[in-house]
């Protein structure tokens, strides 16, 4: 059996750094990845993970990509940052979030964003809200239509029933069914797509560790109804800026079908499509969207 490290090069620690800030009242816990051969010209790129996840999702990609500087906070609400303070977790509101953490770590409009699943929703809303504020736009597993209508709006509407009987429960009772590992693993087995024995096993393994570090149940209520209820096609006409969309040829949640309606409602986009892969394109293919990526950021500025 391989261990987790085996999935990650040796490299990455000697990149990392980890550290915490205050925004908007709120600890926010971030990972830095420096770049193993730092040049003037090297690119910052900003990530928002996906909902109930954290920083660790994107590692894979992370550690594909050492010419970049890569910052990763976990979301307000999810893995070791705080619940907003002072506010609802809405697009928003996680919008605003990302404006203030930009101004306390001094990050100018050359900064590029990433946002993967829910956290796709969060960079198209706050780029759409804030134009000129980011160089580039790259959404990996966009949610690119409104979760609740289509063949998949059933299975929405069960997990809202589930989010919203876990929120009203008594509170042990009310954890103990949002952190369920059966439930847990139903998800993961889902949405792996990988025949790759080892390879399930580490994302499994993720999600077991991961997926359930979330700040309280109303704020994960709250966030919830917010992936559900937006969808990055909302925003698609005010994204000017040069946008990468990458996309998984099996993906249930973010249907391909979705992908080229979105593509075609924005002014500046590329879409590319990995095969044989879902909505876990940063576990099973990380070197596949990398070198989009890579390919993406190498070419002309906007």
């Amino acid at each position: 059996m391989t261990t987790t490290a085996s999935w990650f090069s040796t490299g990455l620690a000697a990149r990392t750094s980890s550290s915490t800030v205050v925004v908007g009242g709120s600890s926010v816990a971030y990972w830095t990845y420096e770049p193993a051969d730092p040049v003037p010209e090297t690119r910052t790129v900003l990530v928002a993970h996906g909902f109930r996840g954290d920083h660790h999702g994107l590692l894979r990609v992370a550690d594909q990509l050492p010419g970049l500087r890569i910052i990763m906070p976990d979301l307000p609400g999810f893995g070791s940052s705080a619940a907003f303070a002072s506010s609802s977790h809405d697009v928003s509101a996680y919008g605003r979030f990302i404006s203030g953490f930009m101004a306390a770590l001094g990050l100018g409009t050359d900064t590029v964003l990433l946002g993967h699943s829910f956290g796709s929703i969060v960079a198209a809303h706050f780029v759409a809200a804030n134009p000129g504020a980011v160089e580039r736009l790259i959404l990996i597993n966009p949610i690119a239509a409104p979760a609740l209508e289509g063949p998949k709006g059933l299975m929405t509407r069960m997990a809202v029933l589930y989010y919203q009987l876990s929120a009203r429960l008594p509170e042990r009772l009310g954890l103990a069914l949002l952190r369920n590992p059966l439930i847990v693993r139903i998800m993961s087995e889902t949405m792996a797509k990988t025949r790759d024995p080892d390879l399930r096993r580490f994302i499994h393994g993720q999600h077991h560790a991961y997926f359930s570090a979330f700040a309280d149940r109303n704020s994960l209520l709250e966030s919830f109804r917010a992936s559900v209820g937006s969808h990055v096609g909302e925003a698609a006409g005010e994204l000017k800026l040069p946008v990468l969309l990458i996309a998984g040829e099996l993906d249930e949640i973010a249907q391909l079908k979705d992908q080229y309606r979105l593509l075609a409602k924005l002014p500046d986009a590329t879409l590319k499509i990995i095969p044989g892969v879902g909505h876990l394109v940063h576990y099973e293919t990380p070197q596949a969207a990398a070198a989009f990526i890579n390919d993406f950021l190498t070419g002309p500025a906007a």
